[in-house]
C-alpha cells in the first residue's frame, strides 16, 4: 500500500457495513471520504512511480510501458467524473430530488463502464500484477499500489451502482424523472 502502511502503525481495521441499510447521506459522506479522497491521492503518486519504473526499466521486457500515460488519462476522467458528482448529483439527491437524478445516475453508471474498461487496460499493462522476478522495491510499491487502486475503484463504483443509485432510482414510485407523475 502507498499510504498507512509506510509508518510503524497498523493498519486501520475494516469494519463490514451493511449498505443496503445505510442512507444517502451516510452512503455519500463514505464515498467522498473514502474513495473520492484516496483516488486524489492514489493516482499523483502512481503517476510518479510509473514514470520512474518506466523511465528507469525502460529497456526491460516487462516493464509497464504506457503505464503512466494510462494513469494520467484515468486521474482526468476519474476528476471529471467525482466533479459531477460532488457538484451536481450528490446535492440533487441530499436535496431530495432523487426523482430528478435518474438523468445524472445514468451518465453516471455509463462512466463507471468506462472506468471499469479503463482498469482492464491497466491491468493489461502491468501484465496483470505479476512483477518480474528481480523487480526493484519502486516496481513493487507500483503494482501493489495499482492492485489498491483496482480494490478502491471497483469497490467505489459497486457502492454506488448497487447501494446510491439503486435507492435513488427506486425512491420514485417507478423510478422515472417524475415528470409523468409517477403513472
Amino acid at each position: 500500500m502507498l499510504h498507512a502502511h509506510t509508518s510503524n502503525q497498523p493498519a486501520p481495521q475494516q469494519h463490514p457495513r451493511d449498505w443496503a441499510k445505510a442512507t444517502d447521506k451516510e452512503l455519500i459522506a463514505h464515498v467522498l471520504e473514502r474513495y473520492h479522497v484516496r483516488h486524489r491521492e492514489q493516482l499523483p503518486e502512481l503517476i510518479g512511480l510509473a514514470e520512474k519504473v518506466e523511465r528507469v526499466h525502460a529497456e526491460h521486457p516487462d516493464v509497464p510501458a504506457g503505464l503512466a500515460a494510462h494513469l494520467v488519462d484515468m486521474l482526468q476522467e476519474l476528476e471529471s467524473h467525482m466533479q459531477k458528482e460532488e457538484h451536481i448529483l450528490f446535492p440533487m439527491i441530499l436535496r431530495g430530488q432523487k426523482n430528478m437524478a435518474v438523468g445524472p445516475i445514468s451518465v453516471m453508471e455509463s462512466e463507471h463502464v468506462q472506468h471499469m474498461e479503463a482498469l482492464q487496460k491497466m491491468l493489461m499493462l502491468v501484465h496483470q500484477l505479476q512483477l518480474p522476478e528481480a523487480a526493484c522495491n519502486s516496481w513493487r510499491a507500483l503494482y501493489a499500489g495499482v492492485g489498491e487502486l483496482r480494490d478502491d475503484l471497483m469497490e467505489h463504483i459497486r457502492l454506488e451502482n448497487e447501494f446510491l443509485f439503486k435507492q435513488s432510482a427506486s425512491s420514485g414510485e417507478h423510478g422515472c424523472c417524475g415528470g409523468c407523475g409517477g403513472r
